[in-house]
């Protein structure tokens, strides 16, 4: 194994060089300094200390992105103990559920993750502790009581001519093997496992980063946290990364609607945006499409000598929707429409496509702008090796195979999945099922747990069939399902756009019976749609908004 540097000591240095440089700030809230988020590490280290906390607890944080809860992050990191990011979409039921299994000794709530949960049903837990202002909604030790309500008498006697760069000093962790944090999948299998995510997979994730971004990106410069930081995604590319780079962090803290999303791109105009394709897909469709779909921008765009000056007048409207300074859009975490990244792709936007999985926290493949190829997810990461498990790769899809720094060390308590997840060879079998070029670009053409089978048993993916049909008329989204040999597509319309236009029910019905046709007209025999069936509700997703596929089997 290559030379792996203590994540932990990154975070210190980090620290300590931006010392006097915006750290965190909430959106129309407060901002903490580098300086402030060591004296609440500090705090909470003390806390921990007091209470019986030892190097190797689990310790849980529930709740909406905000700078408190980077701070229980980091603290929970740097005193040596494993932390347990969990979702706050999670229901109650699963949250009780994942505080039991990873055996957290404390949990730390947001104010919406409060009202919901049942302390009782989480017996192991010595303290629920609130994220906003870290005081004491549960406490079953003495211990603890006594050192938060001893707090500030505690840090004072400990530090009683003030906090200093040179007090900070971190747990240092002992081997690149050694597990830093338990991320529970979301899954779209309904099945939910703890990865075991191993520092060295943290440090791996960041240096990737610093080479493929560190020279685009600068100390002081702004990102927007969009993604939930418990979700490997956004924990390393909106968060740690950024923070151990210097930078200024933005949290919503409220749900990123795309209004409210669009406001804090024009406001704080980020240097690099990462998303999850449904954001992306929602501002284009919504706030440009309507700008260009007209007759006479048509007409401009199928002019050879104007459409070029057409294109970059759109491209840059299209910049100006994302804060108008930004690098480039990373887009990941699901499938991307074909249609908007076609439309992306001829305007010039400077977007790509990466791969990942929470396994390998997260990064698989990634390419720069500059040398995406559109329709790809790009190319190996860095310290990563990728695969197609094919005779022939390039034209017959296989499973993804990835092997690297970046590969979690198993599932928490799981050793059977683990060995049938993770070979004897040390490669994650990702469950994907792709297709790779001379150049090492990987296609996705699916899950192979998705995968159905023709009649005559040709392979079909239905994924491929849900991006045709997401782009006709009034289609928001859609699930194509196998019933007793025949395809069938669940769709959800766009009610609102039917409401504009005064379609009734029965006009809806009508549209989708024409998308059927048109579709028909282009999919082979073995692919073709029996039947479109209409949703009246949105599919339920995951928090990185997959469609939880089966529920709609």
């Amino acid at each position: 194994m290559e030379h792996v540097p203590s994540f932990n000591a990154l975070l210190q240095q980090s620290i300590i060089d931006h010392w006097d440089a915006d750290a965190l700030t909430d959106y129309k809230g407060a901002t903490l300094q580098y300086h402030d988020v060591a004296r609440k590490i500090e705090k909470l280290h003390i806390l921990f200390e007091n209470s019986g906390v030892v190097k190797g607890d689990k310790i849980a944080l529930c709740g909406r992105n905000s700078s408190q809860w980077a701070v229980a992050f980091l603290a929970t990191l740097t005193y040596g103990a494993i932390a347990v990011p969990i979702l706050h979409e999670f229901n109650a039921e699963q949250v009780h559920n994942i505080v039991n299994h990873s055996e957290a000794k404390l949990l730390f709530v947001g104010d919406y993750v409060v009202t919901v949960i049942n302390p009782d049903e989480m017996p192991m837990l010595e303290g629920i502790i609130n994220i906003p202002d870290y005081s004491l909604f549960v406490s079953r030790s003495e211990k603890l009581t006594f050192a938060r309500e001893h707090l500030n008498e505690l840090y004072g006697k400990r530090y009683p001519k003030y906090f200093r760069k040179e007090h900070v000093n971190y747990y240092v962790e002992q081997s690149p093997d050694e597990l830093a944090l338990i991320n529970y999948t979301s899954g779209t299998t309904g099945f939910s496992k703890g990865v075991m995510v191993p520092y060295r997979a943290l440090w791996s994730n960041y240096d990737f980063a610093i080479q493929v971004l560190g020279k685009r990106i600068k100390t002081g410069d702004r990102i927007i946290s969009i993604l939930p930081m418990a979700h490997m995604y956004g924990m390393a590319f909106e968060f740690i990364f950024e923070f151990i780079h210097g930078c200024h962090v933005y949290y919503l803290s409220r749900i990123p609607s795309p209004a409210i999303i669009a406001e804090a791109f024009a406001n704080i105009k980020p240097v690099i945006i990462i998303a999850v394709p449904l954001v992306i897909e929602k501002i284009i469709r919504k706030r440009v499409f309507p700008k260009i779909q007209n007759n006479r921008m048509r007409l401009l765009m199928q002019m050879p000598v104007i459409n070029t000056k057409v294109y970059e007048k759109i491209c840059e409207q299209v910049k100006l929707a994302f804060g108008g300074e930004f690098y480039e859009v990373i887009i990941g975490g699901a499938a991307f429409n074909q249609e908007v990244e076609q439309f992306l792709h001829r305007i010039g936007f400077p977007y790509t496509v990466g791969y990942g999985a929470t396994e390998c926290a997260p990064i698989i493949c990634y390419a720069d702008y500059n040398t995406f190829v559109p329709g790809s997810c790009g190319r190996a990461a860095v310290h990563m090796e990728v695969k197609i498990d094919s005779p022939d790769p390039k034209m017959i899809p296989g499973e993804i195979l990835a092997r690297g720094l970046n590969v979690m060390l198993g599932y928490y308590k799981n050793e059977e999945i683990t060995k049938q997840t993770i070979d004897e060879d040390g490669w994650y079998h990702t469950g994907d099922l792709g297709t790779m070029d001379e150049l090492g670009n990987v296609f996705i053409k699916g899950r192979s747990k998705n995968m159905l089978l023709g009649s005559n048993g040709q392979n079909i993916y239905p994924e491929e069939i849900e991006d045709k049909v997401n782009s006709m008329a009034l289609v928001v989204e859609s699930v194509v399902v196998q019933r007793a040999e025949k395809l069938v597509a669940i769709v959800y319309p766009d009610y609102d756009e039917a409401k504009k236009m005064g379609f009734t029910e029965e006009d809806i019905r009508g549209v989708m019976e024409q998308n059927k046709a048109q579709l028909n007209q282009i999919l082979p025999a073995y692919a073709k749609l029996a039947d479109i069936e209409i949703r009246t509700t949105e599919f339920e997703k995951t928090p990185k908004k997959s469609i939880k596929r089966y529920l709609y089997k």
